[in-house]
Parts: C-alpha cells; structure tokens; sequence
C-alpha cells in the first residue's frame, strides 16, 4: 500500500470519459493494454502518453480523449486488475455453492496465482507502489472483498456462521496469500512455483485446523 506524502492528498484529475461505443470501448482497451504491456517490459518510469501511443498505435492526442493523464491511465488499468480479483472470487462462491469446489485452497491458489502471473503491469505497479490514494483505497476494499467471498465458502463448507473467528482468519488467509504469491511474481525471471505449492500446504494445514474449531465451536 502507499501512504499520502505531503500536507494533503494531491489532487486527482477528472474521471477519464467513459466510451459508449464498441470502437471507442475497442480503442480506450488498446489503450490499457499497451500501458499493461510497458509497465510489464519497460517499467513505470518509461510509461509516458507518447510511449503509450507508440506502442498502441494511436496518435497521442486520441489517448487524451480518454484519459487525461498518465495518472488517469494508471488508475484505470490498476481497477481493471482488480475488477478480474473481484470476477475470480464471485466464481469460486458460485463453485462452492454449487458443490464444485472439492479442493478450496488448492483452486483458490491457483486462480489467484495465474492472475498474478497474467498481470505483470500489475505486478509493476504494486511492487513499485505506484498508487494514487483512490487506487490504494480500491486494493483495501478489493482484499476486504475476497476475505469476504472466502468467508462465505468456508461458512457454507463447514455448515454454519463462523463469527469473528472466520472473519479474522479469512482477512489472515488474503494478507498472507497476497504477500507470497508477490513475492512470487515480483521478479523478471521464471517464477518460483515450488513457493506456490509450499504456500498450499501452509494454507491447507490452517484450514484443516479452522474447520476444526469452528465445528468444535458450533458443538
């Protein structure tokens, strides 16, 4: 997370246009898209209106019909990653309630995993703590969703509310799975996915003690 720095939050720039039809929707996504691939290959510093206009193969001026700055590029490309975060945890509840969820920890790492691994602008932004204050703010709410979603499969899965104590470990299980899979993702090179296994077997033997308590809490 970033911190505000100065005596005030800086002021944000006007809310992009929003494009209501499909070429304009088609171009403002080129538009993200070249963005995600700089900050992936060439890193924050080299993520200017220019560079991304060259790389989406738009004049420059057609970019600031959408989005009036970099910062506003930033913030709309930072939401998208964590709208596909929002989209994956709605449909492991889904699967959970309708009993297709046979292995939670393992398919939740592995969804969050290959979401990390497919967003490495992301991963630029977030390791290099690029955020705005909004942006910040929307990873807050965004983790609080998952925990929330999680704690609606594990209530679901072990029959029954779990109060404070489900709600405490699923915020736990979000902030621990979080900090592995970047540490796991952070690099340029091949991931460590024996890290990623490892943090399977850490969750697992969590759950199988949660489960435990809070059926033995419910007794």
């Amino acid at each position: 997370m970033t911190e505000a720095t100065g005596p005030g939050p800086k002021p944000r720039p006007r809310l992009p246009r929003q494009p209501q039809q499909a070429r304009g929707r088609a171009r403002a996504e080129a538009i993200l898209a070249a963005a995600d691939r700089i900050l992936s290959l060439e890193g924050y510093e080299a993520l200017t209106m220019r560079r991304i206009a060259e790389e989406a193969g738009t004049p420059v001026g057609s970019i600031y019909q959408f989005y009036p700055d970099k910062s506003a590029v930033v913030d709309a490309l930072g939401q998208r990653y964590l709208d596909a975060f929002a989209t994956a945890i709605d449909a492991l509840v889904a699967r959970a309630i309708g009993g297709e969820l046979t292995d939670l920890v393992g398919t939740m790492v592995d969804v969050y995993a290959e979401l990390f691994r497919s967003q490495p602008g992301g991963m630029t932004l977030w390791a290099g703590r690029h955020l705005s204050p909004e942006l910040a703010r929307a990873d807050e709410a965004s983790n609080t969703l998952i925990a929330e979603g999680l704690r609606t499969i594990v209530e679901h899965l072990t029959g029954g509310p779990g109060g404070e104590r489900a709600e405490r470990a699923t915020r736990m299980v979000v902030w621990a799975a979080n900090a592995v899979l970047h540490e796991v993702f952070k690099g340029d090179g091949e991931p460590d996915l024996e890290t990623v296994d490892e943090l399977k077997r850490m969750l697992n033997s969590y759950w199988e003690d949660l489960s435990e308590r809070l059926s033995t809490a419910r007794g």
